[in-house]
């Protein structure tokens, strides 16, 4: 339930980039802002992969990632390709073969650093490349491999140095007349990620793929992702975002689609407004939420369900949620539909009459969709 267009204040203002393709996803312009993820399997095992690409697609990913480090890799990419869901980038590093390799397998796009492909003539062939393949390219800025030049001139890492690098970056593709191409100035320390992408959107028209690189753990390195991305995401600047985190991808979608929904740019799946629970609850909040986490993760239509420990709070939440159940007295709670009281329930049988009716909820969201094309 979206009240941003009753409430302006809730509105925020996207930075006007130009729009790419990256296979049949729109990136930049007036299109949603995507998630990404990265599969951490071997990319020359192709059974494994496509496994992880279908589960990062299940859960909602736009666009997956896969390394191409070796010649087995792009061999396998022919597999993944087909077998893939949502486009799939090439990550290249220094052998720019890999990249003519993985665009002549189908990849959507390649991601590379054109500085460290080496020579003119192979850069232009990596061009060629993606232009005849109908690839973009994403220029990927990381704070841990800035040029020699770069870092002999700031003497470290900064944002301004990521930014020039960037910038370089950009001129070497359209010096090549080659402008299907977006571009990210990552690093793990979200103050120098931030400086670096304001810098880097005063710039540039370009697409931007946000990230904080080398973010941490799942709770960790969510926690700095929303930081970092949050700020960046309110000030209007993203167009696609991946949370890097040392964990399952598909955590990494998930944890992507949260900090969108948070600032309601993306809405997708149930978003579930929950107290942290304390000695006034009707019942037991925490295990409650758990299992319908689990139970509702297969709606992906936006659907929001309050689920409130007691009437301090819960009828006011209720209020602004399409489904709400908010504990009382005696073994029971109140049942809330759009906001307004509807029947009390016990609460032995919550759990499976909300996802009765949250799915209920689903099917007439699907009716009106199909309804309207």
């Amino acid at each position: 339930m979206s009240l941003n267009h009753i409430r302006p204040w809730r509105n925020i203002e996207r930075r006007k980039s130009r729009q790419i393709m990256v296979g049949p996803v729109a990136v930049g312009g007036d299109a949603p802002i995507t998630v990404q993820t990265m599969t951490n399997t071997l990319t020359s095992d192709a059974a494994a992969t496509i496994a992880q690409v279908q589960a990062c697609a299940e859960a909602g990913a736009d666009i997956v990632r896969v390394s191409c480090p070796d010649e087995a890799s792009t061999a396998a990419m022919h597999d993944i390709v087909r077998e893939s869901p949502v486009p799939l980038v090439a990550d290249i590093h220094f052998h720019y073969r890999r990249a003519i390799e993985a665009a002549e397998a189908g990849a959507a796009c390649l991601r590379i650093n054109p500085g460290n492909i080496g020579s003119s003539e192979r850069v232009r062939e990596v061009i060629a490349a993606a232009r005849d393949h109908g690839c973009s390219i994403r220029i990927g800025v990381n704070a841990g491999s800035l040029e020699k030049h770069l870092l002999d001139k700031y003497g470290e890492p900064c944002p301004d140095a990521m930014v020039e690098s960037g910038l370089g970056h950009i001129r070497i593709l359209e010096d090549n007349d080659f402008h299907n191409f977006k571009i990210s100035v990552k690093a793990s320390d979200v103050f120098m990620t931030a400086a670096a992408y304001n810098g880097l959107a005063e710039a540039t028209d370009a697409p931007i793929h946000l990230g904080i690189t080398e973010a941490g753990g799942l709770t960790s390195g969510t926690i700095k992702s929303a930081i970092g991305l949050g700020n960046l995401l309110w000030s209007g600047i993203g167009d696609t975002i991946r949370v890097s985190l040392s964990a399952d991808p598909v955590h990494e979608v998930k944890a992507g689609f949260e900090i969108l929904k948070s600032l309601g740019l993306r809405h997708r799946g149930v978003s579930i407004i929950s107290c942290p629970s304390c000695a006034r609850q009707g019942f037991d909040v925490i295990s409650t939420v758990s299992t319908l986490e689990e139970r509702l993760a297969h709606i992906h239509l936006p659907i929001s369900l309050s689920i409130i420990g007691c009437v301090v709070n819960g009828p006011g939440e209720a209020l602004m949620t399409d489904v709400g159940f908010t504990g009382g007295g005696a073994g029971s709670g109140m049942v809330y539909l759009a906001g307004k009281q509807d029947h009390k329930l016990g609460n032995a049988k919550m759990v499976d009459h909300i996802v009765e009716l949250v799915e209920k909820r689903a099917a007439e969201m699907q009716a009106q969709e199909q309804g309207a094309t």
